[in-house]
């Protein structure tokens, strides 16, 4: 089943950047047509409850709003944040970039934009899950310290889905590893905006070596942005990707269609020092830590030969 390959309630704002312009291709109109009113009515659920955490952005600090919050836990400290020493003096923006250093590897690190401001009204009405525009979540900070640790594993084509504005896993991938191509991936427009500027900041700071790097908007569950990558990846990753219950069996068939025959697909990742600070948190963290949302498992997916039946 296809859906509105754009995420916007109704096409009524003139040149809008947030329209799904890929490379030259564009979901059909015809795939508005073709959606059926429940899936409709999921969307719609989904974006008026962003719609309604906008709105009411002057609450976010209160007591209440932060216990019921799953950003009350913002990290597993894998990797540390400071600003670059030396910036660069061509870049007059006010861009607040940040190199994010791993602490069990400190030898790799990437040059990231990671706030870009809170979320705006239209952009939630006009544009698709915008969870990845929040910040970058523990679960992402973890699958990028797992593709360090695992980094001689990671060759050929690679693919990270629903990175967000930061891709912070995959790019570790093309900065630590020997694959030969990594793309970097999400269904919001704006998240894809940053992360192409990401791609371009760190490969003039020559992080990428001899690996093509590049990032474009993918959507699970539009026809175009499958098709048009359709069993071209070796490995397939993605972080915290299962939050949205509607967007899950595309999650599901788009991984299965993407990858190669016996290319593997890593969904959140945890080892002992994750483990040490799960333990950790469980005992000194109750209020700000809730093991059902924040702790990340590891799940490996193994596409199996096709079979051709004659």
């Amino acid at each position: 089943m296809e859906r509105d390959c754009t995420g916007a309630a109704e096409e009524k704002e003139p040149a809008s950047p947030r329209r799904m312009e890929l490379n030259g291709d564009r979901c059909s109109a015809d795939s508005r047509s073709s959606r059926t009113e429940s899936c409709g009515g999921d969307v719609a659920k989904a974006r008026w409850t962003l719609l309604r955490q906008v709105l009411r952005q002057s609450q976010a600090d209160s007591p209440e709003v932060k216990q019921a919050s799953v950003r009350r836990f913002a990290t597993f400290n894998l990797f540390s944040r400071k600003r670059p020493v030396t910036q660069d003096p061509s870049d007059t923006s006010d861009d607040q970039w940040v190199e994010y250093r791993s602490v069990c590897f400190p030898e790799y690190s990437a040059l990231l934009r990671d706030n870009l401001g809170p979320l705006r009204v239209n952009e939630v009405l006009n544009s698709f899950d915008n969870t990845g525009n929040v910040c970058v979540w523990p679960s992402e900070e973890v699958m990028a310290h797992y593709c360090l640790q695992n980094r001689h594993t990671f060759r050929g084509a690679v693919c990270e889905l629903g990175g967000g504005m930061t891709c912070l896993a995959g790019l570790m991938v093309a900065i630590c590893a020997d694959a030969e191509e990594v793309l970097l991936s999400d269904g919001n427009e704006k998240s894809i905006q940053n992360v192409r500027q990401l791609v371009e900041k760190n490969r003039k700071a020559g992080k990428f070596g001899s690996t093509r790097v590049s990032a474009r908007v993918v959507r699970w569950d539009c026809e175009s942005d499958i098709s048009a990558l359709e069993g071209h990846f070796d490995i397939i990753m993605c972080a915290d990707c299962l939050f949205l219950d509607q967007y899950r069996a595309s999650l599901v068939d788009a991984i299965r269609r993407l990858l190669q025959p016996n290319g593997t697909a890593l969904h959140q990742q945890y080892d002992a020092q994750v483990w040490e600070v799960h333990l950790k948190m469980q005992r000194e963290g109750k209020e700000a830590y809730d093991e059902n949302i924040h702790y990340p498992l590891l799940l490996t997916l193994t596409k199996g030969p096709v079979s051709l039946s004659v």
